[in-house]
């Protein structure tokens, strides 16, 4: 079922107090609290979290029996999505029960029509960048909040003038669509539609602002590389994936502009560039807390707490995602934490035996670099290990053999330098199928099992 256009351009009229209640918050956010240290940041993020925990404890039956056993939020146990989601019913404060969450969900899913709510919540559905999904559900105010704060650090540079956003993205949400106001005309763009389709509504739409997952930014540059379209937006926005460099640099030559980013996920609007196009935390609504996985304590899974989530509260949740924090302070002057960048999730992290027959790991930063640091015409890649012996590499190239034969020797040349042997690796000149998965460079496909 193709989406209703006659519903994007006459979309719901949100009321008007829903729009003060934006500007309320907008300002809120703009105008609160500055912070000269960390020190003063940190004390202020305590209290938020002490005035979240009040609220939530009486009608949250998981985390009232959390702060029941335990004196201090942070000894309350990490928690996952797995967990998480068989909760559900228990930690959110709202008396919503899953299935019921779940029906609604997956019928705008299957409909494609997503305004419908569960009472005035929105709810969604979230398929994360390994495909596992997370049901989320947000009240309102949290949904006018969210809203502000876009204004606040995506929106408002672009100057209170009516600007219009494309949005492209598996699936649509009455989150998004609250962005339609005197200000912004949104427009989502359906990525279960062909593509072809959706590239002569984006050129006739001409939006001001772009936003889309990065391989899907790709593909528009591509276009209009080739002049199939004809665009012009101020600002472009990637979300969704992890925007790998080579892919960064590519839009960047074709739009010449910054590609800026938003990390956010079901657990929360975690991090966007600054004018610098330098990924930061938002600090002033996360608490960010790090399980280091490396020796060196330079890679981590992020632990967020979120200080606004009251209907589906985020309490010490545990992310399987990579990531690496800049340790020069980022030139825009920002004191919340600055990411270098984002590496992929846990399960993105390649296992080998070595010769010894024992467990070894390399992170998806390596496996990157001995694919894209060779001199080759490859345009685009995709290496996928599927078991302890086996990779497949996906390239996009115009000299096959050739390419072929130097990746194998620079992926051959890692290994080797890691004590692995016997490792067979095939070569496709052609980019492997999504479904409904996001873009993943580099993954794995296989489960293993490892004594941590």
């Amino acid at each position: 079922m193709l989406l209703n256009i006659s519903e994007l351009q006459n979309p719901p009229i949100l009321s008007d107090m829903f729009y003060l209640t934006i500007l309320q918050y907008y300002f809120q956010f703009r105008f609160q609290a500055t912070f000269s240290n960390r020190k003063d940041l940190e004390e202020w993020q305590e209290r938020q979290i002490e005035r979240m925990l009040r609220k939530i404890q009486t009608n949250s039956p998981y985390y009232k029996e959390q702060l029941q056993k335990h004196s201090n939020w942070r000894q309350i146990p990490t928690i996952q999505k797995k967990q998480w989601m068989q909760e559900f019913d228990r930690i959110n404060t709202l008396n919503i029960q899953k299935q019921a969450a779940l029906k609604v969900a997956l019928q705008a899913e299957t409909s494609r029509n997503f305004s419908s709510k569960l009472g005035k919540n929105t709810v969604g559905l979230s398929s994360g960048t390994s495909g596992n999904r997370g049901l989320f559900v947000v009240t309102p105010k949290e949904r006018a909040q969210w809203v502000a704060y876009v204004l606040h650090k995506i929106l408002s540079p672009l100057q209170w003038q009516k600007r219009k956003i494309a949005f492209f993205l598996r699936s649509n949400s009455n989150l998004y669509n609250s962005m339609q106001s005197l200000l912004f005309r949104f427009r989502f763009f359906d990525l279960k539609k062909r593509f072809e389709e959706n590239l002569l509504q984006l050129n006739e739409y001409q939006p001001d602002i772009l936003v889309a997952p990065a391989s899907v930014l790709r593909h528009i540059a591509k276009e209009q590389q080739a002049q199939t379209i004809n665009i012009h937006p101020e600002k472009i926005l990637s979300v969704a994936e992890i925007l790998e460099q080579e892919d960064a640099d590519f839009i960047q030559s074709v739009f010449q502009q910054i590609i800026h980013q938003a990390y956010q996920c079901t657990e929360g609007f975690l991090a966007v560039t600054c004018e610098y196009g330098i990924l930061h935390f938002n600090e002033d609504i996360i608490k960010i807390e790090r399980q280091y996985i490396d020796d060196e304590k330079k890679r981590y899974h992020p632990i967020i707490t979120d200080f606004n989530r009251i209907g589906q509260p985020i309490i010490r949740y545990l992310l399987n995602d990579i990531v690496i924090d800049k340790i020069e302070p980022c030139q825009c002057g920002s004191i919340f934490q600055a990411i270098d960048h984002i590496e992929g999730r846990s399960d993105d992290v390649f296992y080998f035996k070595n010769k010894e027959g024992k467990i070894v790991t390399i992170y998806p930063d390596f496996i990157r670099r001995a694919v894209i640091l060779p001199d080759t015409s490859m345009e685009e890649y995709v290496v996928e290990q599927l078991s302890l012996q086996q990779i497949h590499v996906f390239i996009h190239t115009s000299h096959f053999l050739q390419d072929q034969q130097t990746l194998f020797s620079s992926l051959l040349q890692l290994f080797e330098e890691y004590g692995i042997a016997d490792i067979k690796l095939s070569f496709f000149n052609q980019m492997p199928v999504l479904k409904d998965e996001k873009l993943r460079r580099v993954k794995r496909s296989f489960e293993i099992y490892t004594k941590k």
